[in-house]
């Protein structure tokens, strides 16, 4: 591959291929910044094709969120904006390139990821592809691994592998779920537990379902299908049916579990916000030896009944102080989701914020 360089390295005659057409984002230098035009040439032009994305997505994904222009024809790609803009499209472009050439699929979510750490570490202009792909945390797995794509969600990597107790806490689409399930997979397949237990309030979110048929299981699931996606997506699914039929995977409703000591087993509870006050204390009072705990949930999507206090953030504030506990708080700008669901939820954020104003005036 080509590194990036002034005009004078622009080849002649691109190699021959179908031209994409200028895409035509807005971008602007601002008054401090200096024009600067790149141009790299990735020598395999099938990959290079799946690094731009179907249409080009994954270049306009770049030109929005870095304020440059990107503008490909066959397996070169020219990149126009300022200085820090352009060597950080660079720095991602490379990075995914490389993860092409491993044979990695990438997504959009993965060009997104790359962008986030970029943009976190500041100017890249001194940028090694090596030392970057250290910056944030991973989960090892058989299948695949499993890397942080913002900040936040390498926190909650560090957390889920310091401490015993960990709590996510934040809005939807942040990965929360996904990664806790992620680190439980990765302790199970290194027999560092013996066991995956879930479990989850079963609570309707505003809807009365009335009786669901079936056993325990099949009235259980409906509930619960967030974390078999994320199993199955973590997983071999031949691999996931063995363990539920052996028991290595468990699925435990929250209001079973009293009564239980959960040793050598990774347990998760997800939904936690939906827990009252003695749910949770009852279920983080089931640890045992050897064992890691992890809560997720979202305090402000509570659909408990009347005015019960979610067991979430009252556990949140009694204990987020307490040694061998980790507390990891998402935001907004944390959604990994569509780009849409993040300013979905600042706009929600911002309403109620507003209506607290109102209500303290």
């Amino acid at each position: 591959m080509r590194r990036p360089g002034s005009d004078r390295d622009r080849p002649d005659r691109p190699a021959p291929g179908p031209a994409r057409a200028a895409v035509t984002a807005p971008w602007a230098l601002r008054e401090d910044e200096t024009p600067t035009h790149v141009v790299l040439a990735f020598d395999d032009n099938q990959l290079a094709t799946q690094l731009f994305g179907h249409y080009g997505r994954n270049l306009a994904l770049l030109e929005r969120k870095l304020g440059v222009k990107a503008d490909s024809r066959g397996n070169h790609v020219t990149l126009e904006g300022g200085q820090e803009g352009c060597e950080q499209a660079r720095a991602v472009l490379e990075h995914l390139y490389d993860a092409l050439k491993k044979g990695r699929d990438i997504s959009q979510g993965d060009v997104d990821g790359a962008i986030r750490e970029v943009t976190s570490q500041g100017s890249l202009f001194d940028f090694d592809p090596a030392a970057q792909r250290q910056t944030f945390d991973e989960i090892q797995l058989r299948r695949r691994p499993v890397r942080a794509r913002t900040p936040a969600q390498d926190a909650y990597i560090r957390a889920l592998k310091r401490h015993t107790l960990v709590f996510g806490v934040g809005p939807a689409g942040t990965g929360k779920t996904w990664l806790a399930v992620a680190y439980a997979v990765h302790l199970l397949e290194r027999r560092m537990v013996d066991r995956i237990i879930l479990s989850r309030p079963a609570v309707e979110a505003g809807e009365r379902l009335g009786f669901l048929p079936g056993d325990m299981k099949d009235k259980v699931d409906p509930y619960l299908r967030p974390i078999y996606d994320a199993l199955y997506d973590l997983m071999d699914r031949p691999f996931v049916e063995r363990a539920l039929q052996s028991g290595e995977i468990e699925i435990a409703p929250l209001a079973f579990m009293r009564g239980r000591t959960l040793s050598n087993a990774a347990v998760i509870l997800d939904e936690a916000q939906n827990a009252t006050s003695m749910q949770m204390k009852m279920f983080l009072t089931r640890l045992g030896e050897n064992s890691h705990m992890i809560v997720t949930g979202d305090p402000s999507q509570t659909d408990l009944p009347g005015a019960q206090t979610s067991g979430l953030a009252e556990a949140v504030g009694l204990l987020g102080n307490v040694e061998g506990v980790g507390v990891c708080t998402f935001k907004a700008e944390d959604v990994v989701r569509h780009e849409l669901v993040g300013r979905i939820v600042a706009a929600y954020e911002q309403a109620g914020a507003q209506r607290s104003l109102r209500a303290e005036g």
